[in-house]
């Protein structure tokens, strides 16, 4: 959007002309104790309830009720196989084939699901490359994983660091890193869309470029699923999971996903922990007979899911189908550009967005640092009526989200912000 305008006029003709506009009214809005709603900007941490959620859950609900077990064969949506049901559409959300993605667990499990079958660590190559401000719960695993092989962390974790003075990591410092680690580096393992940051990071560079130096690639998309166009399977990765509570609203604590790529989809040879849920689904419930591997992503499965969250996550990507990826993400970059537009409109030297401003390097989020921060500013804006998202130490995090989401939202939030700084 290179013709923004200021005031709320603008912002309305915006709403008008948006194509997705009415899809807000598909989704429950939080409102104050006045019944008005809330201005809910924080879809990057728990995506809000589409209304057809109930419904979806509570077809299962009913079927248990009157079924009982059979439901697993004789419901509507016969549990057995429920979560293909999920497959084509999650795939489309991650640019995926359906073979390479599976609907299971939650996303730290689902990572170290894939660790098991690709770090594969040896006396020289052993080391693990994050980037270095990574979400503590993938720093956690890593770190783990280096313990679990007998391995040091403090020199098993390699860190791509952005430079001083600088929010951002560069790719140059990561080829500098491979330069001179790169054999000792078995695997990478890089959260996709920076959390603190909302740095999107370039996947296909990232994975030819750890490929080249012999390491296996893998990405954390928690902050990347129903977001940005991921592309996963162009990207070459070997690996990616990601949660669907956040932009993909299913619900808090729902379950995850996991994309492992066609090249490794009847590679048998993968070390990986197995259960019956990876079975072979024609002779799974013979119960005596030995290991029969599925193919794809499918073959990572452990135990049966959970079906009432897997209806929450139907719900979901239904409407994420209506709607298509390249919409969504068309609408989010028009939307996240005008928040930038009035961000920088303010003039206001106490704030700064650290969030790339290329919109192919970011998705919906725009972290904005706080100069000689404390929590104090975020907490004003929540009384405001403004549900935004403090992060440590000096950012406040804010994702437009393109489904529900306005850009009267957006006018209303810089508005507020606005009053708090003057």
């Amino acid at each position: 959007m290179s013709h923004q305008k200021l005031g709320l006029a603008y912002a309305q003709l915006l709403d008008q002309s948006d194509a997705l506009a009415s899809y807000r009214d598909r989704f429950h809005i939080p409102k104050d104790k006045n019944g008005n709603d809330l201005i809910y900007m924080t879809g990057n941490s728990l995506g809000l309830q589409p209304k057809s959620t109930k419904d979806y859950i509570n077809q299962e609900l009913e079927d248990w009720a009157n079924l009982g077990v059979e439901g697993h064969t004789e419901a509507k949506n016969p549990w057995l196989h429920y979560h293909e049901l999920l497959t084509e559409n999650m795939a489309k959300v991650v640019g995926a084939k359906p073979i390479e993605v599976i609907v299971m667990n939650t996303l730290t499990v689902n990572l170290h699901l894939m660790m098991v079958s690709f770090y594969k660590p040896t006396l020289k190559r052993y080391k693990i490359l994050i980037e270095a401000d990574a979400f503590p719960s993938d720093k956690y695993a890593v770190e783990s994983q280096l313990k679990h092989h007998g391995f040091d962390p403090k020199d098993g974790v390699v860190l791509w660091k952005a430079r001083k003075g600088e929010e951002l990591a560069n790719y140059e410092d990561l080829e500098a890193i491979m330069e001179t680690q790169g054999d000792e580096i078995a695997l990478i393992m890089i959260g996709g869309v920076n959390y603190y940051t909302g740095q999107f990071f370039d996947f296909k560079r990232i994975a030819q470029l750890g490929h080249k130096h012999g390491c296996l690639v893998g990405f954390d998309c928690a902050h990347g699923a129903g977001n940005v166009a991921l592309n996963l399977h162009d990207s070459g990765a070997d690996f990616a999971a990601w949660c669907t509570y956040k932009y993909l609203n299913s619900g808090p604590g729902s379950l995850g996903g996991a994309f492992v790529h066609e090249r490794h989809a009847h590679n048998k040879d993968l070390n990986r922990f197995a259960g019956w849920w990876s079975h072979n689904k024609a002779t799974r419930f013979k119960m005596r007979d030995e290991f029969d591997q599925l193919a794809g992503a499918e073959g990572w499965q452990l135990s049966n899911p959970p079906i009432l969250s897997m209806a929450a996550i139907r719900a979901s990507l239904d409407i994420f189908a209506e709607v298509g990826m390249e919409r969504l993400t068309a609408k989010s970059k028009e939307l996240t550009g005008y928040f930038e537009f009035l961000l920088l409109q303010l003039g206001n030297d106490s704030i700064k967005i650290i969030t790339p401003s290329n919109p192919d390097e970011r998705g919906c989020q725009l972290s904005i640092q706080v100069k000689n921060a404390d929590k104090t500013l975020n907490n004003k804006l929540t009384q405001a009526g403004v549900i935004s998202d403090w992060r440590e130490p000096d950012v406040i995090r804010c994702a437009p989200t393109p489904l529900y989401n306005s850009f009267e939202d957006v006018y209303h939030l810089v508005e507020k912000l606005k009053e708090i700084l003057n």
